[in-house]
């Protein structure tokens, strides 16, 4: 139409924009799942990596514990501690001793 006046029809540049902010939405939706997982994965190994530190820490004191009952006498002590005498002792028992409070 001549006279600068315009017709009813598309505006390509607004729909241009609009295209270009659809597929934009797009690849950000796109992204958005594998960051999820990642920030998922990133918490799971954390949590694990405190799981094997407990675990190592719990090792390294039964191996002390172990060594500790390898010992000649510490058998015996530990039996004792359970309330065992050896074949032919007299047991004592003590009763209503204080407690040190």
């Amino acid at each position: 139409m001549p006279g600068g006046g315009r017709a009813a029809g598309i505006r390509w540049d607004r729909a241009g924009r609009v295209a270009l902010l659809l597929v934009l939405l797009m690849m950000v939706g796109l992204y958005v799942g594998p960051a999820r997982s990642y920030v998922a994965a990133r918490q799971e190994a954390a949590t694990r990596s405190g799981e094997v530190r407990d675990l190592r820490r719990e090792n390294a004191r039964l191996r002390a514990r172990r060594a500790a009952l390898r010992q000649s006498q510490a058998v015996e002590r530990e039996a004792r501690r359970l309330g065992m005498v050896r074949p032919g002792e007299k047991p004592y028992v003590i009763e209503h001793l204080p407690r040190g409070e």
